[in-house]
């Protein structure tokens, strides 16, 4: 993940991923957050982190590191979780996404996902974001 979100350590507003620590983010996990991490042999490769609610999952974090970037894995990923969420009853895929990442919307919109809200966020780092909350409806 620290890898795949390097990319945006210098942007005008760093990725609060960055402060994140293998600790803190097991914390995460005892608090009921899920992963799902792809790997190529021993190695792994891609991840995505995700929570259910009443009707829906919640990811984010969607990270493929950048040598493996363009083969599917993300997509991949995406499937499995949509797969487990109907599993799990729940009907809707959400995530957010910056709006000044063109390639995740694309990615996202490009397995029927719809942007369903836009706004301005502030992340835990302080620095002000354009947000977009984009949804897809699950079928079985």
């Amino acid at each position: 993940m620290l890898q795949t979100f390097k990319e945006y350590e210098h942007a005008t507003s760093p990725s609060s991923a960055l402060n994140e620590t293998v600790e803190s983010i097991k914390e995460d996990m005892e608090r009921g957050e899920n992963a799902f991490i792809a790997y190529l042999g021993e190695q792994p490769v891609a991840m995505v982190r995700f929570t259910f609610s009443e009707h829906s999952v919640y990811f984010f974090r969607l990270s493929v590191i950048p040598s493996k970037q363009g083969h599917g894995l993300a997509k991949a990923l995406l499937k499995k979780l949509e797969h487990q969420a109907l599993a799990n009853g729940k009907m809707i895929s959400k995530c957010k996404v910056r709006m000044s990442v063109p390639r995740s919307i694309e990615l996202y919109r490009s397995l029927g996902y719809v942007i369903t809200k836009e706004e301005k966020s502030e992340n835990i780092n302080g620095f002000s974001l354009s947000i977009a909350t984009m949804e897809k409806q699950l079928t079985k």
